[in-house]
């Protein structure tokens, strides 16, 4: 169990420090978009470029941030479910979820994507948009993202299987929603 926890301590390095990158691509996102309403409103001018830039980032955002908020338990929940149990049984509920739905639609994605993105990174696939981008960095983001939050998913079940075995101290605390 000792090496699946240096798996857990690298994987959860790893997501975080990926997440610095989505945490600065929220500023460039905002920068960008006020770059580009002022130029619009001031000079009448505009660029599907930067209209394209702006998702791009945003898909950054997502795909490169999930993994690490996962990795800090600030996920979204069943809360109808999970706010009832104690620890011992939201330990199970996160096992069974990852390895029955997170695992399997990351592994899927990440599987189906990868081939979009190596072809159109191969054939230099443009936006049909004029002043648009070219479209493998944001196809790129899929594989990438869903690997990582693949990743992710096998480190919380590793987590929680130490936590269940008492060699892991994990926060169990959850904090319910406001209803």
């Amino acid at each position: 169990m000792r090496a699946c926890l240096v798996f857990v301590r690298f994987v959860d390095w790893l997501n975080r420090r990926v997440s610095l990158l989505a945490t600065w691509l929220v500023l460039l996102a905002c920068l960008v978009s006020a770059l580009n309403a002022s130029v619009r409103y001031t000079f009448g001018m505009s660029s599907n470029g930067w209209l394209e830039l702006q998702w791009y980032m945003f898909a950054g955002i997502v795909m490169l941030g999930a993994p690490a908020v996962l990795s800090y338990n600030e996920h979204v929940r069943v809360d109808v479910f999970y706010g009832r149990f104690s620890s011992r049984v939201c330990a199970w509920i996160d096992i069974l979820g990852a390895a029955l739905f997170l695992l399997p639609m990351a592994s899927l994605m990440c599987w189906l994507s990868w081939p979009l993105a190596w072809d159109s990174y191969l054939t230099g696939e443009m936006s049909s948009q004029a002043q648009g981008l070219i479209r493998w960095p944001a196809k790129v983001l899929i594989p990438v993202g869903a690997a990582l939050l693949a990743l992710q998913g096998v480190a919380e079940i590793l987590k929680r299987i130490a936590y269940l075995r008492g060699q892991y101290n994990m926060d169990t605390h959850y904090e319910k929603p406001l209803q």
